[in-house]
């Protein structure tokens, strides 16, 4: 799209006048979304400040510039500080003359007329272009002012300004934190820390025999979880802002929000692993008992505002790990992984794949330049395994082949892929190894690896980068099994993660220039230890519709004994006065207070055992009591509740007090980069 006469010879005179904060030739041509999010865009006000980054950290800029009727937008340029900026990376320009609209989608009833192909959202007017700069950067620290100008055909102007922050990190003192693992428990609030404390240690007189793990930890504070849109969290955002350092919408993963279509071409923010890979070289880890397409894994290295887009998102993990530094994946997930030339999901493939062309991406090219990623590919037919394998990952389908994979030492990169989608739960794959293997069999994936082995063998792997490396530890269905209020299942999930946070915790004491925190990207289900069982285990199991009628509170509940085992996990669960559990964020469901023999259905399984209960109100229906919830559906839900962070290592002394799940990027980036990147004075 060439620019007119006039615009030609009007360009510096309106450049001027919209820098100065007059408008040119005003219209009725509105900005309806700038990023990154700002409150001197949104409300007029300077602070607080929403956006902020590392020096030298890389973000989009982007507008949705809605024009006159009739008109379009010819050209458009961004500001920052009141100089001119273009090109990917941030290269600056003294000629406003070279903005273009290369990076221009316009949309027209629906329709595509831009170059990068992109379909808007529904309700906004004809000709609405988002206009976008890819992959900037800023080094110097400080609050930046930044403006967007675009010009319509007949010469007039459309202007707004916002702000964003460049955190400054100091020089470290020296002391550099060379790898960094991050153990998220997901949806651990501090209840969840004191069920698995009470099973696994137990009480002596109101105190604890022993500390878990990751209450050994010297510095503790409390994280404030609320996302960009919603002062209660999904997962997605709950990992992300932990490493960007800004808040997403729910369901959003290494994106801002914007105005188009498509799911894979929203506004970068870069992440964490990103940042340090191309700063110091550093690998990444990502290992979770989720599929590993999850919101938490995929928010540690995939940019999507929509989070279910599995063959995309793993697509992703292999095809931008020149991005991320990816050397270790392991969990679930492996139908993303499997070929599925058919791309149908109905009937299921025999081989369980899930992949399909409506959850893949091509990308915009603007991305591509700007970003240096992959372009993607419609590709459902592809394995993903062997091309893994090709790019020089050992695979390892079961525990069996992950103790292979290191029977010469540890690979170089690992894949490890355990179930069709998320993992047994611990409670079962200990069933398993006593010799029940009802649920494993069942599911048909019976050598499962607990999170610690898997934690183990990350590390082992990571650890031969001697640049360091960032890894993140999952523990998934704390979150999970809280969300079916199986109360006896989640605790032990507890203690398969506190397990994986002693393993970390004894790599970092060899390893002094270590950094791990231990916390949760949300509270899930508001649960609460109410007291414990007032019947034995035998009168429950006699009579199972005594609902709050077996609830003992205060000192009725006295202290409940669990036997734990040589593998670190109770005999049972289903002991004499046992701890009962509340919710205060749940949906209605059946209670007995008994475990029950199989898992609540799992509905991201292809092939989900017949045997499971569909949902937690048709869970012990007709035989439990009927407890009502706060919420509709049949799941309990995530809360707004603050939750700890636990810290240990190099830089862990900055972890204290209350501060927001943003904070924790820039108090890593101190850690980690000690101003190795602050230099740049862009």
């Amino acid at each position: 799209m060439s620019r007119s006469p006039l615009l030609r010879k009007a360009l510096p005179a309106l450049v001027a006048s919209v820098l100065g904060g007059t408008v040119f030739g005003a219209s009725a041509a509105t900005i309806s979304r700038l990023t990154p999010p700002s409150e001197l865009f949104a409300s007029g006000n300077a602070a607080p400040v929403i956006a902020r980054f590392l020096p030298g950290q890389q973000f989009d800029l982007q507008a949705t510039v809605q024009p006159d009727a009739g008109q379009s937008i010819e050209q458009f340029a961004f500001y920052v500080d009141g100089q001119f900026v273009s090109g990917p990376g941030g290269n600056r320009s003294s000629l406003v003359t070279e903005a273009g609209p290369a990076d221009t989608c316009i949309g027209e009833n629906g329709k595509t007329t831009g170059k990068s192909g992109c379909t808007l959202v529904a309700g906004l007017p004809a000709n609405t272009a988002v206009v976008s700069l890819r992959g900037y950067a800023k080094g110097m620290p400080g609050v930046h002012e930044f403006k967007v100008v675009a010009w319509q055909g007949n010469g007039q102007t459309v202007t707004a300004t916002g702000n964003f922050e460049i955190v400054g990190i100091g020089d470290g003192n020296g002391q550099v934190a060379k790898n960094i693992i991050i153990l998220l428990g997901d949806g651990m609030g501090a209840a969840h820390r004191t069920a698995g404390r009470i099973m696994a240690k137990g009480y002596a007189q109101g105190k604890a025999k022993g500390q878990l793990a990751m209450d050994t930890f010297p510095y503790t504070g409390m994280v404030m979880t609320a996302s960009l849109n919603s002062i209660v969290t999904d997962s997605a955002p709950g990992m992300q802002n932990y490493v960007t350092g800004n808040k997403a919408n729910n369901n959003e993963e290494g994106v801002f929000p914007d105005d188009t279509l498509d799911a894979f071409d929203n506004p970068r923010v870069e992440y964490l692993s990103e940042y340090l890979h191309n700063l110091q070289g550093k690998s990444l880890g990502v290992v979770t008992t989720a599929d590993v397409f999850d919101a938490t894994p995929a928010s540690m290295a995939i940019h999507t505002s929509a989070r279910g887009n599995g063959t995309g998102i793993v697509d992703q993990f292999l095809d931008d790990r020149h991005l991320t530094g990816l050397s270790v994946l392991m969990g679930g997930g492996r139908k993303w992984f499997l070929p599925n030339p058919s791309n149908s999901t109905s009937p299921q493939p025999a081989n369980g794949s899930q992949r399909r062309k409506a959850n893949d991406y091509v990308l915009p090219a603007d991305i591509v330049a700007g970003w240096g990623a992959s372009p993607g590919k419609l590709d459902p037919e592809r394995d993903l395994i062997a091309d893994f394998q090709a790019a020089g990952f050992a695979y390892a389908p079961d525990k069996s082949g992950l103790d292979e994979a290191f029977k010469f030492g540890a690979p170089k990169q690992l894949l490890g892929l355990f179930a069709y989608s998320n993992m047994n739960v611990a409670y079962d794959k200990i069933a398993g190894r006593r010799g029940d293997r009802t649920v494993v069999d069942t599911f048909g994936f019976p050598d499962q690896p607990m999170l610690d082995e898997m934690t183990d063998a990350a590390l082992k792997v990571l650890s031969k980068n001697p640049k360091g490396f960032v890894a993140m530890i999952e523990g998934a269905s704390i979150d999970k099994q809280a969300h079916l209020m199986d109360s006896d299942r989640w605790p032990l999930e507890v203690i398969e993660f506190d397990r994986a946070v002693a393993v970390a915790k004894a790599f970092a004491q060899k390893n002094p220039d270590t950094l791990v925190l231990v916390t949760a990207d949300h509270e899930c289900s508001g649960a609460a230890i109410i007291g414990a069982s007032m019947k034995t285990a035998a009168e429950l199991e006699a009579n199972p519709k005594l609902g709050k009628d077996a609830v003992a509170v205060y000192e009725a509940a006295k202290f409940p004994k669990y036997r734990i085992a040589e593998d670190g996990y109770p005999i049972s669960t289903n002991v004499d006065h046992k701890m009962l559990i509340g919710y205060g964020a749940n949906a209605d469901r059946y209670e007995t207070w008994l475990p029950s023999l199989f898992p609540t259905k799992d509905t991201q399984q292809p092939f989900p055992p017949a045997q499971s209960p569909a949902n937690p109100n048709a869970r012990n229906e007709g035989v439990g009591a009927l407890i009502t919830g706060q919420v509709a559906g049949d799941q309990a839900v995530h809360t707004g509740t603050d939750i700890p962070l636990s810290a240990y290592g190099r830089g862990a002394s900055q972890f204290t007090g209350v501060f927001d799940n943003t904070d924790v990027m820039f108090k890593i980036g101190r850690a980690a980069v000690a101003g190795e990147r602050q230099n740049s004075q862009q």
